[in-house]
């Protein structure tokens, strides 16, 4: 583990908000163990090791039934950690893998039969050597038949330039943590009205409401400068919206949040029941489960 890293919160505090009964923490990872999954020679930092049993021991510890895990850059594009933690997940994992161009169908549909249901793509300058501009349309393009989606991770003084690159994506297009909003700003200024008007002309995109910790400039434990912007985005894109802990929080060095914590935001951001159910089920489920979600809209 690089030595000004922190490592993940060993005893996160039981939430008092309970989720719905089938919440999804639609944003989280695995790391190694690096003895059996190594990370990436290329890798800009390098994690400590959080397994799938730590990953499935806090999802129990908050109160969540589903997991969506998104790799992320340290292990590349080996993707055998991810597939290893959905083979076992019995179906309530599903998962975001990163690929490359010259990813063969064959390994797509080896992806897609473990669970994979999304590729992404890593636009934040410090963590990646090239933008992947032409792998983007090129792979968008290929996964379409699988019914995947893309997930995009950009930093918000970067969108302007990328903004038409991703107006042309054919999938759905989900985005990482609000698009990084720079939270010293208004809401309602003209930066973070670029990511509003990003998600209003264009239907097919969707975004995560997640990583306050990450964001927030006051801090802990309520992060309350960021909570304005993920309100906002629920109340305007209810449908089009998902919650993750991303634990174990990759590349925190000011401090390691509490998971229980920031579950215990979701009320304040998501006020009413049922904004809480889009969040946390309906919109996950219809996006990574469509079958178990058409189940339950029969139900109902």
């Amino acid at each position: 583990m690089d030595p000004d890293w922190r490592p993940f919160h060993p005893s996160p505090s039981k939430p008092a908000f309970i989720p719905p009964i089938g919440a999804v923490d639609a944003h989280c990872h695995v790391f190694g163990p690096g003895h059996r999954f190594p990370y990436a020679s290329e890798r800009k930092y390098t994690p400590c090791d959080a397994p799938k049993e730590k990953l499935n021991a806090l999802r129990d510890h908050l109160g969540f039934s589903r997991n969506v895990i998104v790799q992320a850059t340290c292990h590349g594009a080996d993707n055998r950690a991810l597939v290893d933690a959905l083979q076992t997940s019995n179906g309530f994992a599903r998962g975001v893998a990163t690929v490359t161009a010259e990813v063969s169908d064959e390994e797509l549909a080896r992806l897609h039969s473990a669970g994979v249901r999304g590729a992404r793509f890593n636009f934040v300058k410090r963590l990646v050597d090239v933008l992947p501009v032409d792998t983007l349309v090129k792979i968008a393009e290929r996964i379409e038949k699988f019914g995947w989606h893309v997930v995009i991770y950009f930093e918000s003084r970067e969108l302007a330039g990328l903004y038409d690159l991703f107006s042309s994506l054919p999938t759905t297009v989900v985005v990482d943590h609000m698009g990084r909003p720079d939270v010293t700003r208004p809401v309602d200024g003209p930066e973070f009205d670029l990511f509003v008007r990003l998600m209003r002309e264009n239907p097919n995109f969707w975004t995560k409401v997640s990583c306050p910790e990450r964001l927030s400039k006051s801090g802990p434990p309520g992060y309350t400068d960021v909570l304005p912007f993920s309100k906002h985005l629920i109340e305007n894109f209810p449908d089009r919206v998902l919650w993750g802990t991303d634990w174990p929080h990759p590349n925190m060095k000011s401090h390691m949040p509490d998971d229980g914590k920031l579950v215990d935001l979701i009320p304040q951001i998501a006020p009413t029941e049922e904004l809480q159910k889009k969040l946390l089920i309906d919109n996950p489920y219809r996006l990574y489960w469509p079958e178990i979600f058409e189940s339950i809209r029969i139900a109902e």
